[in-house]
C-alpha cells in the first residue's frame, strides 16, 4: 500500500468508461488507500478528470465549484431520452437550412445566467438513488430548474445537421441539456453526439494522460514525476510559509489571527490561504473570517 502518495493525477478519460471505473483503475494501479475526484464525466464523454490521491481527497472541496470548458458536437434534428448519442430516439425532425446568423443568434441567447432543468438521466439523487436508475426503471424523476452560468459559448464549425461548439461554464452545468435546449430553440431538436472536457479545476487537457499512459508512468517513474503536488494544485490560493512557532500552533490547533498569518486576500476572492513549510509541503488550509482578523482551520496535514 503506497501511503506516501499524496497529490493529483489528471486523466484523459476515454469514451464508454465510467468515472467510477477511472477512480478504481487509479486506486488499483497505485495501490493506495483513498482516491477521489473533483467532478465526474458521463460515460460517453471524454477528457479531463482530476483524481485526488490519499490526503489530497481532503482538498477536493476547493475544486468542485470551479469553471469548466468543453468541446461538443451538436446533432440537430434528432432528440434522445438521454440528450446524447447513447439514448433512444424520441423524435426526428427535418433540419431547416439555417443561416449562420440565425444559428449565432440562438447560441447568443444561451450565455449568461440560465435556469437549466437537469436531465432525468443524471447522477443527481432522489431519496438517495441516482436519477438515471429511476429513469431506467421507467419512473423518471424531474428535478426543478437550477441556475447555471454559461460564460463563453462559441461556434467552431457549422456543417448541418452538425454544429461544433466550445463552452466555458459554471460547475453543475449539463452540456447535454444545453445542446438539447439549443436544438429546441432552433425548432428542430437535437442531441450531443460527442462531448470532451478540455479544462477543469485549473487543469487542462495538456496536463492529462490516458489510463494506459498513466499505467506506464506509474510503473516506470516516481509519483512526483507524473502527479501534481497538493501545494502546486492550489496554485490559485495565496500562501504563507510557516516558521517553527506557527507550525507548532497549527499542529496543536491554536486559534490564529492576522498577526500569525499577515496575508491580505482580495475582496472579490475566496478567503482561503494555504500554509506551507520551507520545502513547499502543504501544512494547512485556512479561511479568513469576514473581518480578515482571524482564521478558521479548513484542513491540517501533520
Amino acid at each position: 500500500m503506497s501511503l506516501d502518495h499524496h497529490g493529483f493525477v489528471v486523466i484523459d478519460k476515454q469514451e464508454n468508461v465510467s468515472s467510477a471505473r477511472v477512480v478504481s483503475h487509479v486506486k488499483r494501479t497505485l495501490g493506495v488507500k483513498k482516491v477521489g475526484h473533483t467532478g465526474t464525466l458521463d460515460p460517453f464523454a471524454t477528457g479531463v478528470m482530476v483524481c485526488c490521491i490519499n490526503r489530497a481527497t481532503r482538498l477536493a472541496r476547493f475544486f468542485l465549484g470551479g469553471d469548466k470548458k468543453y468541446e461538443a458536437l451538436l446533432h440537430l434534428g434528432i432528440e434522445t431520452d438521454t440528450q446524447d448519442a447513447t439514448g433512444n430516439r424520441i423524435s426526428e425532425r427535418q433540419v431547416p437550412d439555417f443561416s449562420e446568423a440565425e444559428i449565432q443568434n440562438v447560441f447568443g441567447s444561451f450565455t449568461g445566467p440560465l435556469d437549466q432543468i437537469p436531465p432525468v438521466y443524471s447522477a443527481l439523487k432522489h431519496k438517495g438513488v441516482p436519477l438515471y436508475k429511476h429513469a431506467r426503471r421507467g419512473k423518471p424523476i424531474q428535478k426543478p430548474a437550477r441556475q447555471v452560468v454559461v460564460l463563453v459559448l462559441e461556434i467552431s464549425e457549422i456543417r448541418l445537421p452538425y454544429i461544433q461548439f466550445e463552452v466555458t461554464c459554471s460547475a453543475g452545468t449539463y452540456i447535454r441539456t444545453l445542446g438539447a435546449d439549443i436544438g429546441n430553440a432552433l425548432g428542430c431538436g437535437g442531441h450531443l453526439k460527442t462531448l470532451r472536457r478540455i479544462q477543469s479545476s485549473g487543469f487542462s487537457i495538456g496536463d492529462a494522460m490516458t489510463l494506459e499512459a498513466f499505467e506506464k508512468r506509474a510503473a516506470n517513474e516516481t509519483f512526483s514525476q507524473y502527479a501534481v503536488g497538493m501545494t502546486e494544485a492550489l496554485g490559485y490560493m495565496p500562501e504563507w510559509t510557516a516558521g517553527k512557532n506557527l507550525k507548532n500552533k497549527i499542529v496543536n490547533g491554536v486559534p490564529l489571527t492576522q498577526k500569525d498569518v499577515p496575508v491580505n486576500v482580495l475582496p472579490d476572492k475566496d478567503k482561503f490561504i494555504k500554509i506551507i513549510d520551507g520545502n513547499r509541503t502543504l501544512i494547512a488550509v485556512l479561511e479568513q473570517n469576514e473581518t480578515g482578523s482571524e482564521y478558521h482551520y479548513c484542513c491540517v496535514f501533520n
